[in-house]
């Protein structure tokens, strides 16, 4: 009976040891220890096609997003100046409605705008023209404020439609700092340099090096300057704008020589 028991004992302890290897090796390998095929560990390749697919998505959301503030942006920046510069302007007849009891939105823009259109009627006639000089000879005698006025007005008269001796002249591009490279600006003014032998002709280019209200002054030779094709207007838009607006073609243009012939610029340059 004992050999019997003791026969007995040995495949119980086995089997327990056997079973308890398999849990364990079920548990390494991340398996289910009742059913290890059910639970096994995801291959590489599903890992990096999920990867694959979220960085594609992450892209395609980052760049539809930046190419919505590219287009929104502009339009924002114009509606917030535009409805600052409403609120600025029918700030200044909007009291006088309020107090006769107009409470109407715009109606002091309207009102600004139809001042400024008469003062520049009257101002354009003889009468108003001669009160304007008066005022203006009582500014440029003040000490500080002659100076404020005097920069505004240089700045205004180069953008006014009436062409006068302070406006810009024309666009102008000259050779600076260096050979190959060039610089816009604005023709100002003409001068004849005296010398010995002979009398040289220069053009007074004023470069913009912030925006458009400071910059430098070049006294170049008028053979030595580059005319292209572009108004004032447009030279004072790709400097404001950092040169964003620039046109892709650049032509001088055409001047009329002595017998007549009319040749591109940089011919004669």
């Amino acid at each position: 009976m004992a050999d019997d028991k003791e026969s007995t004992s040995v495949p119980l302890s086995s089997s327990s040891s056997s079973g308890q290897r398999d849990i364990d090796e079920a548990a390494e390998g991340g398996g289910d220890p009742e059913d290890p095929v059910k639970a096994r560990p995801p291959s590489p390749a599903n890992s990096s096609t999920r990867q694959a697919c979220c960085f594609v998505l992450q892209s395609w959301i980052s760049k539809k997003f930046m190419t919505g503030c590219v287009v929104l942006f502009p339009v924002a920046v114009t509606f917030f100046i535009t409805w600052w510069f409403i609120e600025f302007v029918d700030g200044f007849f909007s009291p006088l409605y309020a107090q006769l009891g107009i409470n109407i939105f715009g109606l002091g823009f309207v009102t600004s705008l139809m001042f400024v259109f008469l003062v520049g009627v009257f101002v354009s006639s003889w009468l108003g023209s001669t009160v304007f000089w008066i005022g203006e000879w009582f500014i440029k005698r003040m000490p500080f404020v002659k100076h404020i006025y005097s920069a505004s007005k240089q700045i205004s008269a180069a953008i006014s439609p009436d062409q006068n001796t302070t406006a810009f002249k024309e666009v102008a591009i000259i050779r600076h700092p260096r050979i190959g490279e060039y610089a816009f600006g604005f023709i100002t003014s003409t001068v004849v340099l005296q010398k010995d032998n002979e009398d040289e002709e220069l053009c007074s280019v004023f470069v913009p090096t912030n925006h458009l209200y400071i910059g430098d002054i070049f006294l170049v030779n008028s053979k030595d300057i580059i005319r292209p094709n572009l108004s004032i207007r447009e030279g004072i838009e790709i400097i404001v704008s950092g040169g964003m607006t620039m046109p892709q073609t650049i032509s001088p243009r055409e001047k009329v020589t002595r017998k007549g012939e009319i040749v591109p610029l940089d011919r004669i340059i």
